[in-house]
């Protein structure tokens, strides 16, 4: 389905789908629309339409993005029919485009295809990183003959920008556009429908606009345990909604740094660093595990646990619901711990106050309440019992069991297993 248009010219309201709006614009004289609003449209292929679909519309004048195919024949335009084997390095193949509608008061051609350019390899032919074929290829279908002049222009540029840098010759194919067939709904505002991926990363790193990059300093990276998140320079949505998520609100003990894919100088990456974001687990600067793309918070502590945790009874209680020895050894150290609060092992988020625990003689830590609402509460049926079982709120870690009624004067007792919680003394200040 096309997305359609609403232009208010001298209060009236004139509807345009993406397909006719230029038609529709030529028939349309009134001086207003041409004095104020200047909208033109241009079809921009560079790989997958699904990053590149939400990183134009992210681009203030960008009115419209439209993920389609373009610059084929022979065969009825449907992704199936693009991405079918036989037609891999069919030069008749459709390639994957994106109908970009824009404001040229806002943003000029000149500037769009300026950060179409940065935000992919040029230089490769039909692919962009792992996706290989025709339809990956990058073009730049033009609307007028001044994008067409502009568009040569952009590309003499940056290719005399990549010569220096030691790039190859550029690939892109820059030609009038002939027709545009929109791809089907489902790949439209493909990252919105898909909130569980990852945003492509496939630019040189070469740009127009060269800015001084700040030096980044590796060393501390060098030196135990260490999470490092790869983040894009530009707009990506899984990036921003992983730091909402998870990130923004992380405590653990294990540093979080954020990197650019060209910041990892000293470190032994394994992992492809390509997408974002994707999230690196180094010991002693060198990667133990890589999980590429969004992770929700269950499943980013999931892998941290058996980063930090490994095949520990730490492990076993906070995954697998296990419960901790009676007088374990970590419940000695922490029984008659001064004045603090305990956290949850994983994300830091405090769980228990000492100030809240006492002595259960039951083996276990014991406490009257959580700290604020922080502990979940869940039906437990397992091992024949009916129970209360206790959560972290921020990991989904299982912390133990609550029993009403059971601690001091009839106040409920909330009997926690000391291997997943840390300690850390309150502050004096």
């Amino acid at each position: 389905m096309k997305h359609q248009h609403l232009l208010y010219l001298s209060g009236a309201a004139i509807i345009f789908s993406a397909g006719s709006f230029a038609l529709s614009m030529e028939k349309v004289k009134h001086s207003d629309v041409e004095a104020t609003m200047h909208v033109e449209t241009i079809v921009l292929g560079a790989g997958c339409f699904w990053g590149a679909e939400k990183r134009y519309e992210a681009l203030n004048g960008v009115i419209d993005a439209e993920s389609g195919y373009a610059d084929g024949n022979g065969f009825k335009a449907t992704y199936r029919n693009i991405t079918d084997q036989s037609r891999r390095f069919d030069e008749n193949n459709y390639a994957e485009v994106v109908q970009v509608m824009y404001n040229s008061n806002i943003i000029s051609a000149e500037d769009l295809l300026k950060n179409y350019f940065e935000s992919h390899d040029p230089t490769q032919k039909n692919r962009q990183g792992n996706d290989i074929g025709t339809q990956y290829r990058s073009i730049v279908l033009t609307t007028t003959d001044a994008q067409a002049k502009v568009a040569e222009q952009v590309k003499s540029q940056y290719q005399q920008l990549l010569t220096d840098a030691s790039y190859g010759n550029i690939e892109t194919v820059i030609k009038p556009l002939q027709g545009f067939v929109s791809a089907e709904e489902y790949h439209q505002n493909y990252l919105e429908k898909n909130p569980n991926g990852y945003c492509p990363e496939h630019s040189t790193g070469v740009v127009f606009n060269k800015t001084p990059v700040e030096k980044v300093d590796n060393t501390a990276l060098l030196a135990g345990k260490q999470i490092v998140v790869l983040d894009s320079r530009e707009y990506c949505p899984y990036c921003e909604k992983f730091k909402k998520a998870v990130a923004n609100d992380y405590k653990g003990s294990i540093p979080m740094t954020f990197r650019h894919a060209d910041q990892l100088d000293n470190l032994t990456i394994k992992s492809a660093t390509w997408a974002t974001p994707t999230i690196l687990f180094l010991e002693n600067g060198v990667e133990v595990y890589g999980r590429q793309g969004y992770a929700t918070p269950e499943e980013f502590y999931k892998a941290l646990g058996a980063f930090k945790l490994g095949n520990s009874d730490a492990y076993k209680v906070a995954f697998d619901a296990r419960t901790d020895r009676a007088y374990c050894k970590e419940y000695k150290e922490f029984k008659n711990t001064p004045d603090g609060i305990f956290v949850d092992k994983l994300s830091g988020e405090p769980l228990f106050d000492t100030r809240d625990r006492f002595n259960s003689g039951t083996g276990w830590l014991s406490f009257t309440h959580p700290v604020k609402s922080n502990v979940t509460q869940h039906d437990d049926s397992s091992w024949g019992m009916t129970r209360i079982e206790l959560r972290s709120k921020s990991t989904g870690i299982h912390l133990g069991h609550l029993f009403p009624g059971e601690g001091p004067r009839g106040r409920d007792r909330y009997c926690i297993n000391a291997t997943v919680l840390d300690f850390v003394p309150r502050d004096k200040d």
